[in-house]
């Protein structure tokens, strides 16, 4: 019975998706979710390429660095691209709605591709700050851009396994990216042409994007609120691949529309006007609440501190070697993360649901994070097993996989997801803000941390938040999964501390007495009139 139970999301996620109309899973929402999710590019690439790039002897002698494998010495270049990205994802709000979603992506992408070329070409490392501060804007608001508008197009179904896709492209593009300063570092002399490939090639294929991205399709959603209405009811019939009289279209046309004038009628117009919507209506409150204490999570657990100073983690654990085992242990990293990201885009957010796969990813983060700590503690004391230093490697894979399927993907969902239409815009850009500034503190921080805690310290620091973590979603992270945009609203009234309760099936049975009542009431009125 027990063994049933826990395959039951699975059974119901199946169902559901059975009961939707085939032509829902077509060709246009699929190349429109993929272009979208290629906005995770600039932000992959380069947390994948400053983790190996300061090992290039071509860029230890250009910008006169002794090691990569010293964090404190690389956390300047390695943390400065998020102060910016922070920036950038906050100015993004002011763009957002005016330009509408394509033509932000291509402006945020022109930023970023602009940041790059001025680092290929930095004479100091002074002018390599200032190219990272560049790159960041654009790398910060296409974060904003990218989960957003995979969300307003896609059917509550599979809303976020789409999403997803946005983390599945980040770490594809982390592999290519380690891999290619792996490759740099094999085959290419020391000269300054070896972090030079790694900074333009990607450039490439992001202005091939640019370009593929004249041929998607524009959020329905973002047309509606401009009141685009024509252009925003083809765009829906094309994202659905059903015919314009359809009752799933219309349904959906009829919600969005409601929506959107319900919360122009009930609010302020103008910035001010979104600044009260946000910040003085308690469900938005609670939104901003789980948006930005996910994202805070996530970084607390340590994940990014683990990816971003991988190669100095290697060392401290004692499985570092030289700068060509330490750039393909890093790639291996990566690619695993990959690999753990397209697991959970299929059997975790949508099949799992939002809240136990932040169970079960934040459990295994705090595992491994303890087991982490207690080994270096007892590794600085002496020889250790050589178990015990396959357990420790393997623990960081596990820590990989717990943070994929959990504080990893599922904060960039609730980013995206979270919001009412008007809103959406501020509160995504609200939320990347806050992740990107509190990532490069965290990032800045981790060397000193792990310096101040005696190395062992900082996991232990780390695994306790993933446990605050698992009593923060018992008590206050809904289930969201299965309901469509404009029906999330419902979980976020009455109790902040009941939200385990504001679950997608509850939400899904009170939709039916609110019909039911509804239908029993025009019956009445019906027999009245008689």
């Amino acid at each position: 019975m027990a063994f049933k139970k826990l395959f039951e999301p699975f059974a119901k996620h199946r169902r559901a998706l059975k009961a939707a109309p085939r032509e829902i899973y077509n060709r246009r929402l699929i190349l429109s979710s993929l272009l979208y999710a290629m906005a995770a590019l600039p932000l992959a690439w380069d947390q994948a390429t400053t983790a190996a790039i300061p090992s290039l002897p071509g860029f230890q002698k250009h910008f006169q660095l002794s090691s990569g494998s010293s964090a404190l010495e690389i956390r300047n270049f390695v943390s400065i691209v998020f102060a910016g990205a922070g920036i950038g994802a906050g100015l993004s709000f002011f763009l957002n709605d005016r330009l509408g979603r394509r033509w932000s992506f291509r402006l945020y992408a022109c930023i970023w591709i602009l940041g790059q070329l001025v680092a290929t070409a930095s004479p100091t490392l002074a002018g390599l700050y200032a190219a990272r501060i560049i790159s960041g804007l654009g790398m910060g608001a296409l974060t904003v851009t990218g989960p957003m508008s995979i969300v307003e197009i896609a059917p509550a179904e599979i809303r976020g396994t789409l999403t997803a896709w946005f983390n599945v492209a980040m770490n594809m593009t982390a592999t290519s990216g380690a891999f290619c300063v792996y490759g740099i570092q094999k085959n290419m002399s020391s000269s300054a042409l070896q972090y030079q490939v790694a900074w333009f090639s990607p450039c490439v294929f992001l202005f091939l994007c640019i370009i593929a991205s004249f041929f998607v399709v524009e959020s329905p959603r973002w047309l509606f609120l401009v009141d685009r209405h024509e252009d925003a009811t083809k765009a829906l019939i094309i994202l659905r691949g059903l015919p314009a009289e359809h009752s799933r279209v219309q349904q959906e046309l009829m919600d969005i529309q409601n929506a959107i004038h319900d919360e122009k009628a009930m609010n302020d117009e103008g910035i001010l006007g979104i600044f009260k919507e946000t910040f003085l209506k308690v469900s938005n409150l609670r939104r901003v609440q789980q948006s930005l204490v996910t994202y805070a999570l996530a970084q607390l657990s340590g994940a990014n501190s683990v990816t971003s100073y991988f190669v100095p983690i290697l060392t401290l654990i004692g499985i570092g070697g030289d700068a060509s085992r330490n750039i393909f242990l890093s790639g291996m990293y990566t690619f695993s993360k990959f690999c753990f990201a397209i697991i959970a885009s299929f059997f975790f957010v949508d099949a799992l649901g939002r809240r136990k796969s932040l169970f079960v990813g934040a459990f295994l983060q705090m595992v491994s994070d303890f087991y982490i700590g207690i080994y270096v503690k007892y590794k600085q004391q002496g020889d250790v097993p050589r178990s015990a230093s396959t357990g420790a490697v393997a623990f960081i894979f596990i820590h990989g996989f717990g943070y994929v399927v959990g504080l990893y993907i599922l904060p960039y969902v609730f980013g995206g997801e979270l919001w009412p239409n008007r809103i959406r815009s501020f509160g995504s850009a609200l939320s990347q803000c806050f992740h990107w500034l509190f990532l490069f503190a965290m990032v800045y921080g981790a060397p000193s941390l792990l310096e101040q805690t005696n190395n062992w310290g900082a996991f232990i620091f780390f695994g306790s938040w993933c446990f605050i973590s698992l009593v923060y979603v018992y008590l206050m992270v809904p289930e969201s999964s299965g309901l469509s945009v404009e029906e999330l609203d419902r979980i976020f009234s009455g109790s902040w501390f009941n939200a385990a309760r504001s679950t997608g099936a509850n939400v899904a049975v009170l939709e039916g007495q609110e019909h039911e009542k509804n239908v029993s009431t025009v019956e009445k009125a019906t027999k009245s009139d008689v």
